[in-house]
């Protein structure tokens, strides 16, 4: 009995029962998801453009197509909705390169238009800490930000 009632105050003092817990939630990025018109032209582009890799779709949905982010994390194109798209800058997609000048060089000669952040067109934006970064959108509009955090300061 003794056994009993001490197990029941462990189990009472760890929350376990009273819907308490002690431990903090853990969560990680997974995916992002973008409603699309026309999902294979968008994937070509993310494709073409970013050089991100298709991976199996696991819904087995016509109209949605997931490309690779790298590291296990995960771009969803989902064409099936048919609500306008909005969207601003301020909410973008932001990746970062190893190779800041080929890629502005890629996006010249596929004609993307970049700009900084004020819109200027064909301008590097420069922040404070001396990360480059440039802004263009994909063909439903959505703002792309890339930058050279991951470029290394040798």
């Amino acid at each position: 009995m003794k056994k009993l009632i001490a197990l029941l105050v462990l189990i009472l003092s760890s929350g376990f029962v009273s819907g308490q817990d002690n431990n903090e939630i853990s969560v990680n990025f997974n995916h992002i998801a973008l409603s699309v018109k026309d999902s294979d032209e968008s994937a070509e582009f993310y494709k073409n453009v970013l050089n991100l890799n298709e991976i199996t779709n696991r819904t087995i949905i016509e109209g949605i197509r997931w490309l690779s982010l790298g590291e296990g994390k995960e771009l969803h194109l989902i064409s099936i909705l048919k609500d306008e798209i909005k969207t601003n800058k301020a909410v973008h997609l932001a990746l970062t390169t190893s190779d800041f000048d080929l890629l502005i060089a890629k996006l010249k000669s596929m004609k993307v238009e970049y700009s900084d952040w004020p819109g200027n067109v064909n301008k590097i934006n420069v922040r404070a800490d001396g990360i480059k970064q440039v802004f263009f959108q994909d063909p439903n509009g959505y703002w792309i930000e890339v930058n050279s955090v991951a470029e290394s300061n040798d």
